[in-house]
């Protein structure tokens, strides 16, 4: 049974990994659960404080990570239409460029990196928003885009680092 409850973390947390740079995916929560679901393994052991604070890490940086693209927008003098345009840009990138055969890396990153860029710029355009205001806007949702996926990866990347570590 200990083999099993390690697999099904291990693939949680794998997972959780994908998930902090793939949207809809709730990536830290998904890597602390498998981290979780590990402990239940014999093998496996961490520290209750550790514990504690890998869980308030993944709801800090899970809350951070709504809050940081719609800041960039605002900040640079955004809409809502540019979140959405920015989100919506990174899921048509995800999906439709390894179609392509545009493919760098495991999901393509040409889409990861240009898709919210250009879906929050097409979002302003589409409010009605003037090209210069637009482009300021698109160039805000994309850098809190990154800040967040860059939060994700590095709390997701701990949570592998302690599965490997306590759990193998």
């Amino acid at each position: 049974m200990d083999v099993i409850w390690l697999i099904i973390a291990g693939v949680l947390i794998l997972i959780g990994l994908l998930g902090a740079i793939i949207p809809g995916i709730p990536g830290p929560a998904t890597s602390f659960v498998g981290l979780l679901l590990g402990l239940l393994s014999e093998y496996a052991f961490l520290e209750t404080d550790l514990l504690i604070i890998l869980g308030i890490i993944a709801a800090f940086v899970t809350l951070v990570d709504y809050w940081v693209p719609v800041y960039g927008t605002k900040k640079m003098g955004g809409s809502k239409a540019g979140v959405n345009g920015s989100i919506i840009g990174l899921v048509v990138a995800i999906i439709v460029f390894p179609f392509l055969g545009i493919v760098i890396g495991p999901f393509g990153l040409v889409g990861i990196i240009l898709g919210p860029f250009a879906g929050a710029y097409i979002g302003e355009k589409m409010n009605n928003t003037p090209s210069d205001k637009a482009f300021r806007a698109a160039l805000g949702s994309f850098v809190g885009f990154l800040a967040g996926t860059f939060l994700k990866l590095v709390y997701s990347a701990v949570i592998v680092y302690y599965f490997v570590v306590c759990m193998m």
